[in-house]
């Protein structure tokens, strides 16, 4: 695309450069050349855009200027993000069921869809116009879902779960597995506690890699609208995930945790059941939530503290043994 062509589609303003421009590809700021649209939101890298050889760059509408035409944004990061949409369509799958895949007569698939090889549908589910199941995906009897879904190879949504529109289910996503329940017996032993109770998903949800969403014995595990789940998430039976959250790569949520709007869970963090953590907290990585997070909080550690306070305390921890030492001297004085 010509410069100018890709300012008007992302409605930026194009400043220096030539608007003939042709930008042919899409880059990180260290890593374009000549014809390449690279981008900065963040301030580390704002010494690397003074010397980028990309031919423009998509910067704040107060970053300054720098040698390579600029494309100024209120958000450069999601300017980005659709500059990449523009280059890289998602491929697009013909409609048709393919002769190796089981689809039950009672099931019933909207206009539009691609089933792909070995995929099995089973009775009395609904599908919505327009759905993608690629290969191996397996959709148990019962199950209920909107228009545009798109389900990667070895995805699995069991018995009657429901899930809304515009739902992405990347590789090996399991949605309604059984929740962890069981019941201590005589001498040790245990109990399985049946787990009929459905996932519930809501519009505009994407699951990634190898993520686990649990049924619970009684009620539902909810997933609210818009909420982004990163690889080998486990949302145990019974939680409640909030709308527009994010839970990134390997947090672990108790059976009936209480996750708010638009709340940051980051990597590895794991939070105790019965659990709630308000809207728009974030907990930082490996932290362990422990007891209930106030909304707009944001908390760090095992047991997670106040990130302040958190703070106070890492700065101590190397210090401890020398504090120690002076305590034992002050007491033997």
């Amino acid at each position: 695309m010509k410069l100018s062509a890709l300012a008007s589609a992302l409605d930026l303003r194009l400043e220096k450069g030539s608007p003939e421009t042709e930008i042919t590809g899409i880059n990180g700021i260290e890593q374009s050349g000549p014809g390449d649209l690279t981008f900065v939101s963040n301030p580390k890298y704002a010494s690397a855009a003074r010397t980028t050889k990309a031919s423009a760059v998509i910067v704040s509408e107060d970053f300054p200027a720098i040698p390579a035409a600029m494309l100024r944004a209120k958000n450069p990061y999601l300017s980005f993000a659709q500059a990449l949409e523009l280059f890289h369509m998602p491929r697009k799958y013909s409609a048709g069921v393919h002769p190796t895949a089981v689809v039950h007569v009672s099931a019933r698939i909207g206009p539009g869809a691609h089933v792909g090889p070995y995929v099995v549908v089973d009775e009395d589910v609904e599908i919505g116009a327009n759905a993608v199941l690629l290969a191996h995906v397996v959709i148990y009897r019962g199950v209920r879902i909107g228009d545009n879904f798109m389900a990667h190879a070895h995805a699995v949504v069991r018995e009657n779960c429901r899930i809304g529109s515009n739902v992405v289910l990347q590789n090996g996503v399991i949605i309604g597995g059984d929740g962890f329940g069981f019941a201590k017996a005589g001498e040790g032993t245990w109990h399985k506690i049946p787990q009929p109770a459905p996932v519930v998903i809501e519009d505009d949800v994407e699951v990634q890699s190898n993520s686990c969403i649990d049924r619970a014995s009684v009620g539902e595990t909810r997933i609210g609208r818009g909420v982004k789940v990163d690889n080998l998430v486990q949302v145990g039976h019974g939680s409640h995930v909030g709308e527009d959250s994010l839970l990134c790569s390997q947090v672990g949520l108790a059976g009936s945790t209480e996750i708010g709007n638009r709340v940051i869970l980051t990597g590895q963090v794991g939070v105790v059941g019965h659990c709630k953590v308000g809207d728009n907290a974030i907990v930082t990585p490996q932290s362990g939530v422990a007891g209930d997070i106030p909304a707009g909080a944001l908390v760090s550690g095992a047991p997670a503290v106040d990130h302040r306070a958190w703070l106070k305390y890492s700065a101590i921890l190397p210090r401890l043994p020398e504090i120690a030492r002076a305590v034992r001297v002050k007491k033997k004085e």
